[in-house]
């Protein structure tokens, strides 16, 4: 708590521009719940909450009315549920980075929101530092999802295909394959870059193509293609520890907590 406190005193110290605050909607149904994390978020110079929602029926009207950068959202609201508020959500544009805010783990519910465009699960019983850093994380672009969550959503994203028993596959050349496994093991283009001794234009142009392949349109995405196989490698073996892919654990477009 202490170092959360420095913290927040720290950025108080900065000339915070209003134009770059993260505008914050609280969708939850219990008004001590919105109190605490309104209280706790306001405590951040940057960071301005904008508008509440008790009623999952309110949300949409709300992010329109206010624009909000990120959308903290109980997946149990009354009247419209959290699953049902992200399919609202995707007619709108733009649309705001949601994090799921829930009381308990609940691995199909999780799974649906990650497909549904969720950048974040949070635990409500999460430490108040993290819930902070999870905003900044996902407004940053990022996918948030703490350890457990993230091996639940992995474990559900690997099963078989319902309709045929078997994963799609994707057909990479080998040079995609060592780009899917370095993003795996956590690099970013730079690193990547440096890694196969190619432009960070070229790593780029890469995983355009991996993505298309793949049907895949971001990096937790496509570490979870490769999560479960669906990596087919020309040229080599697939099953070399070379060129086998990896989970992924940390990237710029993934974060654990």
């Amino acid at each position: 708590m202490d170092e959360q406190i420095n913290r927040s005193m720290d950025w108080a110290s900065r000339n915070i521009d209003i134009d770059r605050r993260v505008r914050i909607v609280l969708a939850d149904s219990h008004p001590i719940v919105r109190y605490g994390l309104r209280t706790l978020l306001q405590r951040e110079p940057d960071f301005e909450v904008v508008a509440e929602a008790a009623r999952g029926d309110e949300v949409l009207d709300i992010v329109r009315q206010f624009e909000p950068d990120v959308l903290l959202l109980d997946p149990n609201m009354p009247d419209q549920d959290g699953l049902e508020v992200l399919m609202a959500l995707q007619q709108l544009q733009p649309r705001p980075r949601v994090i799921l805010l829930a009381a308990a783990a609940d691995d199909g519910v999780f799974v649906q929101a990650m497909r549904l465009g969720c950048q974040g699960i949070v635990l409500k019983d999460t430490a108040a530092h993290l819930i902070i850093k999870s905003i900044r994380v996902v407004r940053q672009g990022e996918v948030w999802l703490d350890s457990q969550t993230t091996a639940a959503v992995l474990k559900k994203f690997s099963a078989k295909n319902d309709v045929t028993g078997e994963p799609a596959k994707g057909l990479l050349s080998p040079r995609e394959c060592e780009v899917v496994r370095l993003v795996s093991k956590g690099y970013k283009n730079k690193a990547i870059s440096a890694s196969l001794s190619i432009t960070e234009q070229t790593v780029k142009n890469h995983l355009h193509n991996i993505f298309a392949k793949l049907g895949c349109s971001d990096r937790l995405e496509l570490a979870l293609c490769a999560s479960r196989g669906d990596v087919i490698m020309t040229g080599e073996d697939r099953t070399s520890p070379s060129t086998q892919p990896r989970v992924l654990r940390k990237t710029s477009e993934f974060s654990i907590a």
